[in-house]
């Protein structure tokens, strides 16, 4: 396998010289990844309690059953990228489908670039912008903290939520290729500063490693477990290993770079696609998520709300959860509790019925756990 690029922030921020799309990865069939502590049959308990609740969150997925949409069209003089409709996989599939984006829409292109929106998708579609050479505007109606991205629980895992019944093979071709980018693109992003880490996760009753999917490959370090080997009290649980991303943090580092890059924002919202194709760039990456469905009409597109009760830091947790409790994930900023998936719910008001589920399954998870090392 040939090895990744050691690559600085000061590098990634600076660049102009990389290739059309995005950082010049090598490819590679399989990667290994830095794994995580190795498992036990003793883990550190989460604390649920509702004293230690420190914020509550709803947000809004963009959802979409035949899959994001990476496609082009003309808009007057404008050529228009469209780059939204991720669903829950915005984290995990943004550095790829912002890479297949812009490589529909930088070649040939002579001059500035705008970028519609700031979350995930706006971010990473804009940095791979100015990566090419090419100056950029990112016009917004909201910044980070303020975007749906900043909600997400931030972990990278291959599997999207689509019915598998809609997709096209060319959607699918976008899948894999969006995958194997961003996977890679995440592994040179690893540290403090991007507030991207390696954890050990547990998994209840998915089947354990299945060499024979190729999606396997993004879950390294899989293995079944025995019930002498983990503390859930329960059978069926594997193991492997995966990236989890601090948000915020993320999002605001890359809206430094961006800045430190000579990327430019603009505070506005676009009511038309006339308004876009007003703009004075000649093209335009349309990042809105769920607000290409009123913006582009895209009636496809539905809310996907996920509420999040968030506790207080833990240290010692270091691995995450997902099963019929629904999901943990630890970080620097608190425990993330979650598992919720509503559609057609547009409300971004947290529901108290709803984080009292949340809390009473993971309390139950947490309080059955048994030490048997």
């Amino acid at each position: 396998m040939t090895p990744l690029p050691t690559i600085s922030r000061r590098q990634l921020i600076g660049s102009a010289t990389l290739v059309v799309g995005g950082l010049a990865l090598p490819g590679c069939t399989t990667t290994q990844a830095a794994t995580g502590p190795r498992a036990t049959g003793c883990l550190a308990p989460v604390q649920v309690d509702e004293r230690r609740v420190i914020r509550t969150v709803a947000g809004l997925r963009p959802y979409r059953a035949p899959g994001f949409v990476v496609r082009a069209e003309q808009i007057g003089g404008t050529r228009l990228v469209h780059n939204y409709g991720h669903g829950g996989a915005g984290i995990t599939l943004s550095w790829g489908t912002s890479r297949l984006a812009t490589q529909l829409g930088l070649p040939g292109h002579r001059g500035p670039v705008a970028v519609i929106g700031a979350g995930i998708m706006g971010l990473t579609t804009a940095r791979l912008v100015q990566e090419a050479g090419f100056a950029v505007t990112i016009y917004a109606a909201a910044l980070p903290p303020e975007t749906t991205s900043n909600i997400a629980g931030g972990q990278w895992s291959p599997f999207g939520h689509y019915r598998d019944s809609l997709v096209t093979p060319e959607w699918r071709r976008q899948f894999a290729a969006a995958l194997d980018y961003s996977w890679r693109r995440f592994q040179i992003m690893v540290g403090e500063d991007y507030g991207v880490r390696w954890l050990p996760t547990y998994t209840q009753g998915n089947g354990g490693p299945d060499p024979s999917n190729p999606l396997d490959r993004y879950h390294p370090a899989g293995r079944n477990l025995t019930e002498a080997e983990h503390p859930f009290g329960m059978s069926g649980i594997s193991r492997y290993d995966t990236m989890y991303v601090e948000t915020g943090r993320f999002l605001s580092q890359l809206l430094e770079d961006l800045q430190l890059a000579g990327g430019k924002v603009v505070i506005r919202s676009f009511g038309t696609p006339a308004e876009v194709a007003a703009l004075p760039e000649r093209l335009a990456f349309n990042c809105t998520g769920l607000g290409s469905r009123q913006l582009f009409g895209d009636q496809e597109l539905r809310p996907a709300r996920g509420q999040l009760a968030i506790l207080l830091p833990q240290p010692e947790i270091r691995y995450a959860f997902t099963g019929e409790a629904g999901y943990m994930f630890p970080r620097p900023d608190g425990i993330i509790l979650g598992g919720t998936f509503e559609l057609d719910q547009w409300s971004t008001e947290p529901e108290p019925a709803a984080i009292q589920r949340i809390l009473a399954s993971h309390k139950q998870l947490f309080s059955g756990f048994r030490c048997t090392a």
